[in-house]
C-alpha cells in the first residue's frame, strides 16, 4: 500500500512539473516569433543552450551535487542534444514562414507522434490515456482556431509547417529517450550534459552562424529572448521535462503541449486586458478534463 502511494504521488509530481512546462514554453512562443528574423536559428540556440549549461552547471556546483559518475558513457549525452537541437533549430528556422499559430496547430501532433514511437518500442498505451490525448488535442485546436470550423479548413500546410513536423519528431524522440538513456544520474546532472552535448553539437553544425552573429548589436528585445530562453525555456524546461519523463510516459509527457496554445490565449487577454471569449473558456476546460483523466490514467488497460 505505501509503495503504490509512494508510485501515484511521484506521478503527480511528473504531471505538476509538466504543467509548468507548457507555461514557460508558451511564452518562449510568444518571444521568438517576434525575433525569429533578426538572428539566425543555430546562433540563438548556441546561444540558450550555453548560457542554459552555464546556469544549471552553476547551480550543481553550489548545491554540491555535480558527481563526475554521471557523467559516464558521454555518447548517451550527444543522442540527446541532437534530438533537442533538432526541434529548436527547426522551430525557429519555421517561424521564418510561418505563424505561431500554424505551428501551434502542427504542435499538436506531438503526443501523437510519442504514442507511436512508445507503441514501436512495446510501451504500455492505454485506452484512456489515448482518449485523453486525442481530447487534449480537439480542446488544444479549438482554442487556436476559435471553434470556427471555417478557420479549421482554411489552414494550410506549408514549407515552415513542414519544417517544423520534424522538429517535433525529434521533441518527441528526446522524451522518449530521456529514461531510456538515464544511468542514475539525477534530473539536473542529465540536464546539463544534454545542455553542454547540444551546444558542442552547435558550435559544430553551425559555426558560420555563430561567428558572423554580430551579437554587440543585437537589439533589448533579442537579448531579453535569450536570456529567458536560457534561464528558462532551456534549463527550467530541460529539468522540468527529464524530472516527469522519468515518473509518467513520454506521451503524457507531451500531451501538456496542448495546454501552450491555452497559456498563450490568456497571456494575450491579459497583455491586452480583456476578458477571455466563450472559445477560449471551452476549450481550456476540455484540456483541463483531458489532463486530469491522463493523471487518473493508472495504466492497467493496454492496447
Amino acid at each position: 500500500m505505501i509503495k503504490k502511494i509512494s508510485v501515484e504521488t511521484s506521478e503527480v509530481w511528473g504531471h505538476g512539473a509538466m504543467l509548468l512546462f507548457s507555461l514557460c514554453v508558451s511564452v518562449s512562443y510568444i518571444l521568438g516569433a517576434m525575433v525569429a528574423n533578426d538572428i539566425e536559428p543555430g546562433a540563438i540556440t548556441a546561444a540558450r543552450f550555453l548560457i542554459g549549461a552555464i546556469v544549471m552547471g552553476t547551480l550543481l556546483f553550489i548545491s554540491k551535487n555535480l558527481k563526475n559518475e554521471a557523467f559516464k558513457k558521454p555518447w548517451r549525452f550527444l543522442i540527446l542534444g541532437l534530438s533537442i537541437v533538432i526541434y529548436f533549430v527547426l522551430m525557429f528556422e519555421a517561424l521564418k514562414t510561418a505563424s505561431s499559430l500554424s505551428l501551434a496547430v502542427v504542435f499538436t501532433l506531438t503526443p501523437f507522434i510519442a504514442l507511436f514511437f512508445e507503441y514501436f518500442l512495446k510501451k504500455k498505451v492505454t485506452f484512456r490515456a489515448l482518449f485523453a490525448i486525442s481530447l487534449g488535442a480537439m480542446g488544444a485546436i479549438w482554442v487556436i482556431f476559435e471553434g470556427n470550423l471555417e478557420n479549421l479548413f482554411a489552414f494550410k500546410i506549408g514549407y515552415g509547417e513542414l519544417l517544423f513536423f520534424w522538429g517535433c519528431v525529434g521533441h518527441a524522440l528526446y522524451a522518449i529517450l530521456i529514461p531510456v538513456l538515464n544511468k542514475g544520474e539525477n534530473a539536473a546532472s542529465q540536464t546539463l550534459g544534454t545542455l553542454s552535448a547540444g551546444f558542442l553539437l552547435l558550435i559544430l553544425i553551425f559555426t558560420n552562424d555563430v561567428v558572423e552573429t554580430n551579437w554587440l548589436s543585437l537589439s533589448p528585445l533579442v537579448w531579453i529572448t535569450i536570456i529567458y530562453l536560457a534561464t528558462i525555456a532551456t534549463a527550467f524546461t530541460f529539468f522540468l521535462i527529464q524530472f516527469a519523463a522519468k515518473r509518467i510516459s513520454a506521451s503524457k509527457v507531451m500531451a501538456y503541449t496542448y495546454a501552450v496554445p491555452f497559456w498563450v490565449a490568456l497571456g494575450e487577454i491579459i497583455i491586452n486586458s480583456s476578458f477571455p471569449n466563450k472559445n477560449i473558456i471551452f476549450g481550456g476546460l476540455i484540456i483541463a478534463f483531458a489532463l486530469l483523466l491522463l493523471i487518473s490514467d493508472n495504466a492497467k488497460t493496454k492496447i
